[in-house]
């Protein structure tokens, strides 16, 4: 089959490698329709490369036919249409029971110290291939994939894999009040849907805040007020400019969806881009023990939210170094929640709002479709920010 895979830093190439087989009677395989590029696969092709391996098969988004089925998949069976969560969890472990599959106990990768496998995502979670390819073997299918009615084209459903629950998390996660507000700190595709969502939620007030002209103008026309980080000299103006419309206070809660590659972290990402281009014996370790964020993301929403509010981390950061403002956080008795988003604990929540009706807009959320050939130039784009790209699918 065809596949994307990993080479190196910036270096992804579609090749052909051998098709799935059923490895366990709770395995799966899939035939992908459709799979989504994230924006955490930016960090694999950009920071995260000391912990790749040439040759791993990329993607974490997808939705297909089911092909084979295991004899421990009671509830599949061959033709079914479904979605499979980013993550990999058995359904039945404590962890999974009380709504944590991204920390299920029987996936955990121990090895590594992390929680739950995830698929395409480094040997750190478990170095499972991934589902930007023809096909996918899907472990623990008796638990995540998740049935979809026949009929409606695959944009419709495809996000339950990964967008919608991790914005519906990162918004659960802030506690917005009924006609309260919330700034969202970066609008790719997670801040632009969680946007979407803290909207219908019944927040009053929706900050959007970005740099890309292009993703400004898309939440600006679904009623977000947005602000150009560019228009700002440096980020007090940008926290004053928002308290200004929040009675002086700051927004009851801050949404950072953009993570440890965020815009004004010059020293960080030297340290970053010095450990990527490293040998990968010497590189991952010191990644492992000393890799440093771009924390400007998180130091504006520590700024910004109000006294008593509440932060919500959806964007990915993985360093081990990290310095953190611990007074300002204890001084302004700052809430602070963030992880995977647990898929399954949300689907159920979200089915409803994915109606003819569409009420957040998934029908015409890709920017952009391309077919599976076209990877590298759909990765080069994303991360470039060209062309309008905010969500790119691809198509086997």
């Amino acid at each position: 089959m065809r596949a994307v895979t990993w080479q190196g830093k910036r270096d992804v190439r579609v090749e052909n490698v051998p098709d799935p087989t059923l490895q366990e009677p709770t395995d799966a395989i899939i035939r992908i329709t459709s799979t989504g590029l994230c924006g955490s696969d930016l960090h694999l092709y950009e920071v995260l490369t000391p912990f790749m391996t040439p040759g791993d098969i990329l993607g974490h988004e997808p939705m297909g036919i089911v092909e084979e089925v295991g004899a421990g998949v009671p509830d599949l069976q061959v033709g079914d249409r479904v979605v499979v969560p980013f993550q990999i969890a058995c359904g039945n472990c404590w962890m999974c029971l009380t709504g944590l599959p991204t920390q299920c106990e029987t996936t955990q990768v121990r090895g590594e110290g992390m929680g739950a496998a995830l698929f395409g995502y480094t040997r750190l979670y478990g170095a499972v291939p991934g589902a930007q390819a023809e096909y996918l073997r899907v472990p623990q299918a008796q638990f995540g994939p998740i049935k979809v009615p026949e009929g409606p084209a695959d944009d419709r459903f495809l996000y339950l894999s990964d967008v919608l629950p991790t914005a519906w998390q990162a918004v659960a996660y802030a506690d917005v009040p009924k006609g309260g507000s919330v700034a969202v700190l970066g609008l790719g595709p997670i801040g632009d849907m969680a946007c979407r969502v803290a909207r219908l939620q019944g927040a009053e007030q929706v900050f959007g805040v970005d740099l890309v002209p292009d993703r400004l103008r898309r939440a600006k026309a679904r009623g977000v007020e947005t602000f150009d980080l560019r228009s700002f000299d440096d980020e007090k103006e940008l926290v004053e400019a928002i308290r200004d419309r929040t009675g002086g206070r700051g927004p009851d809660a801050v949404i950072d969806a953009v993570g440890t590659e965020a815009h004004g972290s010059a020293a960080a990402r030297m340290v970053q881009n010095a450990a990527a281009v490293l040998p990968r014996k010497l590189g991952a370790p010191i990644a492992e023990r000393f890799s440093v964020d771009r924390l400007a993301a998180l130091h504006t929403a520590i700024e910004l939210v109000r006294r008593g509010g509440t932060i919500s981390l959806s964007g990915v950061y993985g360093g081990m170094a990290d310095p953190l403002p611990l007074l300002t956080l204890f001084d302004k008795q700052i809430q602070m929640r963030m992880g995977q988003a647990n898929v399954r604990r949300w689907a159920d929540e979200i089915l409803p709002y994915l109606t003819d009706e569409d009420p957040l807009g998934v029908d015409d959320f890709a920017t952009h479709r391309v077919p599976l050939s076209e990877a590298p130039h759909a990765y080069e784009m994303f991360q470039r920010k060209q062309d309008g790209a905010v969500k790119v699918v691809m198509q086997p």
